[in-house]
């Protein structure tokens, strides 16, 4: 068999091994490779197609079962994929040619049946795209940069129009490449290019992932320009619109806490940014609905933090509820980490509580607070930290309390 029969196939799309499957040109098949060229599994699919719908829900065992009955060449193929033996590799590679001996050799390489990935000159389109990304990974691991972003390009714009959901997975793994390499502006590039071309999908999971992900790298990369927190700030709200704690719980979170942050840069400390603060403060209490001290740790204590933080400096319509709120948070992330993990962290949280007792009125514990976060940046050598508690002291002191020790 020289070529495919059915053209533009649904592969590339869906995690291995289920995105090396091929349809074979049965009734349906034409409209059933159109939907899930879209990613989405069809209404109806034909007994003859429904090994594919095994293999969408993981159940490979099944769909390799459900192909034993098919002697046609795409069935051959697609068990191969299902179950990779090296002599079954063999013979088919003597027989296949063109799209399909392509594939296989694919397939053979990710499987370790061979050296090196498949040539690419003799295919194009979603096959093309498809085996591209193996060139990529290949010059990767040889240090081989510029080759592997030309490769990944290369598979963006041969199934650009064919599928624009999976030139918006490529233009994802392009992003990251470039990330790693500090190329900031063409990774900033190719993920507004991956969001655009998935604008109008169904696959709002995707959508949500994208669009936090440009998100959080205009943040990342912001270092106070307004412009990026605004774009960021645009693409956190649109990973919110696309997602449900219900639906994918940790991604919501981190859409909400990555949102507070960048409304809490776009309005610091000062008056007239209290309407603003309040929405970062509610996101923050959105994740912490998931992030909890016994799950996740690490994200707990920095959206409590945060959130303190942000209570500590915003007034709002009970300024004193929210200063109560934030004490109570610095004790609950003080007593959950110790000082020697980490000293001069414990005593920025010790010297922000005591600055939220003293507006509390509560002088004699924002006292106690501010002299061991003082004794704790001396212990360390922050001089500069230690001296910005002195002239707080001072300035308790001319309440007439004194500061002992």
């Amino acid at each position: 068999m020289a070529h495919l029969s059915l053209r533009p196939q649904p592969i590339g799309i869906f995690p291995a091994p289920t995105g090396y499957l091929v349809i074979p040109p049965v009734a349906g098949a034409e409209e059933v490779c159109s939907a899930l060229l879209a990613g989405q599994t069809p209404d109806r699919v034909p007994d003859t197609l429904r090994f594919y719908t095994m293999a969408l829900a993981d159940d490979w065992q099944g769909a390799w079962h459900a192909l034993l009955r098919d002697s046609s060449p795409e069935a051959h193929y697609n068990r191969f994929v299902l179950r990779s033996d090296p002599e079954v590799y063999a013979h088919l590679r003597r027989e296949f040619h063109g799209d399909l001996a392509a594939l296989l050799d694919l397939v053979a390489y990710m499987g370790g049946l061979r050296d090196a990935p498949p040539d690419v000159d003799a295919v194009s389109g979603e096959v093309a795209a498809c085996i591209l990304p193996a060139h990529a990974a290949h010059a990767l691991a040889r240090r081989q940069y510029d080759v592997a972003i030309a490769a990944l390009q290369r598979a963006v714009e041969e199934v650009r129009h064919i599928s624009p959901l999976f030139a918006a997975q490529l233009l994802d793994r392009l992003a990251t490449l470039h990330t790693n390499i500090s190329q900031s502006t063409a990774a900033l590039q190719a993920l507004r290019d991956a969001v655009k071309l998935i604008s109008g999908s169904r696959r709002v999971d995707l959508r949500a992932y994208l669009t936090l992900r440009l998100g959080m790298l205009c943040q990342d990369l912001a270092n106070g320009q307004r412009t990026l927190l605004t774009e960021a700030n645009k693409w956190f709200q649109e990973a919110l619109r696309c997602c449900s704690i219900e639906r994918s719980p940790e991604l919501y979170a981190l859409a909400h806490y990555r949102l507070a942050l960048t409304i809490l840069a776009l309005a610091p400390a000062g008056n007239g940014n209290d309407t603003v603060r309040e929405r970062a403060i509610q996101s923050l209490r959105e994740s912490l609905r998931v992030y909890t001290c016994e799950t996740h740790y690490e994200q707990w204590l920095n959206a409590q933090v945060t959130l303190a933080n942000a209570l500590r400096i915003s007034s709002g319509s009970s300024p004193a509820d929210h200063l109560r709120e934030a004490v109570r948070l610095y004790d609950e992330a003080l007593a959950s980490r110790d000082q020697e993990s980490d000293p001069l962290w414990y005593a920025r949280l010790l010297a922000n509580q005591g600055n939220a007792l003293f507006h509390l009125g509560e002088i004699a514990r924002a006292r106690d607070c501010l002299i061991r976060a003082r004794s704790i940046f001396l212990a360390n050598r922050d001089y500069g930290a230690a001296a910005l508690l002195d002239e707080a002291l001072v300035e308790i002191e001319s309440r007439g309390l004194g500061v002992r020790g």
